[in-house]
């Protein structure tokens, strides 16, 4: 009786599936682990302090605590927003990502380099073909399962799931620079600066993210025609950091729409950007990547267990019951603050109120909407109200 190579194979070694490889070669799964070489995401590397214990993260991967975070308006106000007594940590995406697939592999996971060609889903096992680089012999391994964490524009997803295609997409880039032993500039090693200005970005927004010894200065638009490299270097001169010294320049795209659905029906789920679990309005990835991960690996352990591939089923369905309202509200809110200047201005002045900061930041740690002082909620909806019609005052 024929036998696969593996259990299952997942293709792509981020945060996602490095999670999901982690987690099932921990169970006894035999696993093999597919990843690119020298593959870097363009990512602010924001990471709620959730993550660290959800995931067993240590605090040593974390190169900056950032204390507050600082938005600016098209005509340049500045409001900073505290954490308080919390953080947002910060991790370098080359060493974290690495760090997760030494873990895989500690709990067992077979490492293997290279980029996935061809997944052939119609038989009983699926067939993944790929080669250790582009001009390498193809090679062919079989698994009972493969979960795709191969990125925005993934070939498992392409090839195995009906509509992956019809996902919106934000082009994000940016560029890794070397901070001075000696600032000058406007620029804090403990805040994270977010820019709403329309010619930055058309329809989302530009970052200058702490690194510790470094900074990721970056932007995202929707827009495919608009000239991401030329205008940070505009940023780069308008915040008077054209002069740091650049170490590299990264560039992807990043879904902003979970797919309608994961799973083949047969032997195959997508997590990850591959599945579009990017949080609208704020771009945030690496938590919920890692989230739909575990949730891919639970629903594949399901499915090996059963035999039963509606089991699949489960990854989005969890995924979807656990942030599908956080996704939607934050979908509502680019839609709205994020179409003019005019509307960014007012979203900007909105964020000065201590409601919103306090609500913000709690929803943030805590990766759920906050259900408690529902009067703050009231008061938020009728100030946000206010604000989208240009109300000069709105009441408590």
């Amino acid at each position: 009786m024929f036998q696969p190579d593996y259990d299952v194979i997942v293709v792509g070694g981020g945060p996602s599936g490095a999670t999901a490889a982690h987690d099932l070669a921990s169970n006894g799964y035999s696993v093999m682990l597919l990843d690119r070489a020298g593959r870097v995401k363009p990512c602010g590397g924001a990471v709620p302090p959730r993550l660290l214990k959800d995931f067993d993260i240590p605090q040593t991967l974390l190169v900056a605590h950032a204390k507050s975070a600082r938005i600016i308006s098209p005509s340049n106000k500045k409001v900073v927003m505290p954490v308080g007594d919390g953080f947002v940590g910060m991790v370098d995406r080359d060493s974290f990502d690495e760090w997760l697939r030494d873990r895989a592999a500690t709990a067992g996971a077979t490492r293997r380099t290279g980029i996935c060609e061809t997944v052939d889903d119609s038989a009983e096992f699926v067939t993944l073909s790929y080669r250790a680089d582009r001009n390498a012999i193809l090679q062919n391994v079989t698994a009972r399962a493969v979960i795709g964490a191969d990125g925005a524009r993934s070939n498992v997803a392409r090839q195995c799931i009906k509509n992956a295609s019809h996902v919106p997409f934000v082009f994000a880039y940016h560029e890794v620079v070397e901070v001075p032993d000696e600032v000058t500039e406007d620029y804090d090693a403990t805040r994270c600066d977010v820019y709403y200005q329309g010619h930055l970005s058309p329809d989302f927004y530009a970052w200058i993210f702490p690194h510790g010894k470094t900074a990721s200065i970056g932007l995202g638009s929707a827009d495919k025609g608009f000239p991401l490299r030329e205008t940070t270097r505009l940023m780069r001169e308008q915040t008077g950091l054209s002069h740091w010294k650049t170490i590299r320049k990264e560039g992807a795209p990043i879904p902003l729409k979970p797919l309608k659905r994961w799973d083949n029906g047969k032997n195959v789920v997508v997590t990850g950007d591959a599945a579009g679990v990017v949080a609208p309005s704020s771009g945030e990835g690496i938590y919920y990547a890692m989230t739909a991960g575990r949730m891919g690996a639970d629903a594949v352990s399901a499915f090996l267990k059963s035999g039963d591939a509606r089991a699949l089923r489960l990854a989005r369905k969890s995924f979807m019951k656990a942030h599908g309202r956080v996704f939607w509200i934050l979908g509502i809110m680019q839609y709205f603050w994020y179409k003019n200047d005019k509307r960014r201005e007012r979203f900007v002045k909105m964020c000065e109120d201590p409601d919103v900061q306090r609500l913000t930041w709690e929803a943030y740690m805590n990766k759920q909407l906050v259900r408690r002082d529902p009067m703050a909620h009231f008061r938020i909806f009728f100030k946000d109200l206010g604000h989208l019609l240009g109300l000069k005052t709105v009441e408590r």
